[in-house]
């Protein structure tokens, strides 16, 4: 999946945070309600504007995020 194709970032939009294209629904949203233990199903059934590949995209991103980042050792 390219997450590219549903997560966008513009800093006129929710300050810059990642969202799913179209909407203010932020990617931390998604990650947050799905660490509740919120279904795929109930996020699309609150948010009508969401599909299950918009969700898998905000995954992804984060998936791609946390691959990517620089750990810092403690001193």
């Amino acid at each position: 999946m390219d997450y590219k194709e549903y997560i966008e970032s513009n800093s006129e939009i929710m300050l810059g945070k990642p969202v799913i294209k179209g909407t203010r629904i932020t990617v931390a949203l998604i990650l947050q309600r799905l660490s509740e233990g919120a279904a795929v199903e109930d996020i699309v059934s609150a948010y009508p504007s969401l599909t299950v590949n918009s969700i898998s995209a905000a995954l992804a991103y984060a998936s791609d995020v946390v691959s990517n980042e620089m750990l810092i050792a403690a001193a």
